[in-house]
């Protein structure tokens, strides 16, 4: 099974410069007539889709699309080698720090939501990561 990221930008300029900027990540190629940019840089691709806001995500939805903060039960992680760092980056090219840095056995981990809602969380393990963590 190949697994691919999706994720709906009102602003695909925005998203390519914050994915590259605040994330690593790279503009690999743009798609669909330019309304999809692929971003490489991690294990899976990460294609940015341009959705503009107020319009419906699917033709059964009631809802619309809103890129304003919103919670939802996934959300990427990143796993990065200085938590620091990866979260001064990531704020300085616009993404919002939601929970400061934390331990636990497996690491340390800080939540962020990037310029478009959407949650993400930088990982830096210890030791053996969730390896640590037993049952």
């Amino acid at each position: 099974m190949e697994l691919l990221i999706n994720i709906d930008v009102d602003d695909l300029p925005r998203g390519i410069d914050f994915y590259a900027q605040g994330l690593g990540l790279r503009l690999n190629r743009k798609l669909f007539d330019g309304t999809v940019a692929e971003m490489l840089g991690g294990n899976t691709p990460i294609y940015l889709l341009a959705k503009p806001a107020g319009t419906r995500p699917t033709t059964r939805a009631d809802t619309r699309r809103d890129y304003r903060r919103h919670w939802t039960p996934v959300h990427l992680d990143f796993v990065v080698a200085n938590l620091e760092q990866a979260i001064e980056r990531a704020l300085e090219a616009g993404a919002e720090i939601e929970d400061w840095p934390q331990d636990f056995d497996w690491g340390r981990q800080a939540r962020l939501s990037d310029p478009f809602g959407h949650g993400l969380c930088f990982i830096e393990w210890k030791g053996q990561g969730y390896g640590a963590v037993a049952g």
